[in-house]
């Protein structure tokens, strides 16, 4: 490991501790440090380094001589860092500092075997699928960065009124979705929004995407799981004249009659998963499978 990319939120420190004590170790291991320049504004305004470091500030300004790309926070974090490596192949590595944390692993008290296991190669690498988008008209906001990591989202906008989505996979129709919105997610992404809307939990590795409405009108509408080559057209009607599109957390505004088409990107994330980490055990931990929470209140 010669050279590294940290990326972190630039509106605020949470984590001074932990900056310090992973540079301390990259530093006494002669790595190149690169921090995204907005985040590395913030941490010369608030905290005292020790020395100056290089900065990026776009996708433009990486390139796959990049041995790791840490992130400081929590998930969000990591989806915000995956539109600057696109397609590099710069592995991702995740210092949580923020709450849940499926994507973002490493724990505040771990950042010391963590470099540890890295320096040793001791781990693997997961690929982990992203969407892409095309919209007809074109949509301004989604022409540079038109992918996603964890979901892409169709939903009503400022309205208590709900909209159809008509859904086509291969072509072929499959029905018209009267909901708040519809979700369509990656395996990352079944432990995100989908989620939360009952959606299945799939494994990362899974060669598949998931389907799951928002608050359905339809009782009988459930999420489904399709193959992830499978393309997908939205056509979407509502009483309004438009309607949200989100990339994760990218929102875009969608006139109604604009055509949307989803496929899986033609290029992967490459998230690290440390000798002593499994997404399993990820799993148990952050949904409490197995734990008997029954005498936590006495």
């Amino acid at each position: 490991m010669k050279k590294v990319a940290i990326y972190g939120q630039a509106y605020t420190i949470s984590s001074e501790k932990e900056i310090k004590t992973l540079l301390s170790i990259l530093n006494k291991h002669n790595v190149v440090v690169f921090f995204e320049q907005d985040f590395y504004n913030l941490l010369t305004q608030q905290l005292s380094l020790d020395k100056k470091y290089p900065t990026y500030a776009h996708f433009n300004d990486l390139s796959n001589s990049f041995d790791v790309l840490f992130t400081m926070g929590g998930d969000g974090t990591i989806l915000r860092a995956v539109t600057y490596i696109r397609d590099l192949n710069i592995p991702i590595l995740g210092i949580n500092t923020g709450r849940l944390g499926f994507l973002a692993t490493v724990q505040k008290n771990q950042i010391n075997e963590a470099i540890a296991l890295l320096l040793n190669k001791e781990y693997t690498i997961q690929e982990r699928t992203l969407l892409e988008i095309k919209t007809n008209p074109e949509t301004k906001e989604f022409s540079e960065i038109n992918f996603a990591l964890n979901e892409i989202t169709v939903a009503r906008r400022n309205t208590t009124s709900m909209i159809g989505v008509k859904t086509y996979l291969d072509g072929e129709y499959l029905t018209n979705y009267w909901a708040d919105g519809l979700i369509i997610a990656t395996p990352t992404g079944s432990t995100g929004y989908s989620l939360s809307c009952h959606g299945p939990v799939i494994l990362p590795n899974s060669k598949s995407l998931i389907i799951t409405p928002i608050a359905p009108h339809n009782l009988n509408a459930r999420p489904m799981i399709i193959p992830d080559n499978t393309s997908i057209e939205l056509k979407v009607n509502a009483r309004e004249k438009d309607y949200l599109v989100s990339l994760d957390s990218r929102i875009a505004t969608v006139n109604i009659g604009t055509s949307i088409y989803i496929k899986k990107a033609p290029f992967t994330i490459k998230s690290i998963v440390l000798k002593n980490q499994s997404y399993l055990k990820t799993l148990r931990s952050k949904l409490l499978w197995g734990e008997d929470t029954r005498n936590e209140a006495l």
